[in-house]
């Protein structure tokens, strides 16, 4: 038997990093999304550029340093109240979590269509609105009181039926 001199070591190959590119349609894509974008920011920017860098910045600190904060409180606060059911009982189980999306994904859709919306929901562009397109500016915030609704409503309806489905899958005795 021999030493460990004996054993002839190869030399560790390390694989060459591969670059991450995907099919030709997917690159494609991204070109034209490429090209849309600075042809959208040239013609957004030729006009009065420093104030629409000054509304980019404004609107990025706003999310970062209000927005993010208060729906993170607000997702904590609903998290909370979701897993509290009684002092001493064990934490909820991991399936029921999903449960927080019913409310999660008709929150984030809602606020969505109210960031998108707001002069028209808030009433401050009424006077302008008009003039620029010849449409009435009423209507816009029981338009999106009534999304909301529906979405919520929609939400609580597969959840129900998600519920009932999953009670009818199990044997009676674990009812």
């Amino acid at each position: 038997m021999g030493g460990p001199d004996d054993v002839r070591r190869r030399p560790v190959r390390r694989p060459r990093p591969r670059l991450a590119v995907g099919s030709p349609l997917q690159l494609l894509l991204l070109a034209c999304s490429f090209a849309l974008a600075a042809y959208a920011g040239v013609r957004l920017l030729a006009g009065d550029w420093f104030g629409v860098a000054l509304w980019i910045v404004g609107a990025a600190l706003l999310h970062d340093l209000v927005l993010l904060p208060l729906y993170a409180v607000l997702d904590r606060a609903l998290v909370k109240a979701a897993g509290r059911r009684r002092v001493g009982a064990p934490p909820m189980p991991l399936r029921q979590w999903g449960r927080i999306m019913y409310v999660r994904v008709p929150a984030a859709l809602s606020l969505l269509l109210l960031l998108v919306w707001f002069p028209l929901v808030s009433g401050r562009v009424a006077e302008r609105y008009p003039s620029a397109t010849g449409l009435s500016a009423d209507g816009f915030l029981t338009r999106w009181l009534l999304m909301t609704a529906a979405l919520f409503g929609g939400s609580a309806l597969l959840l129900v039926l998600r519920l009932r489905r999953a009670t009818k899958d199990r044997p009676p005795a674990a009812h």
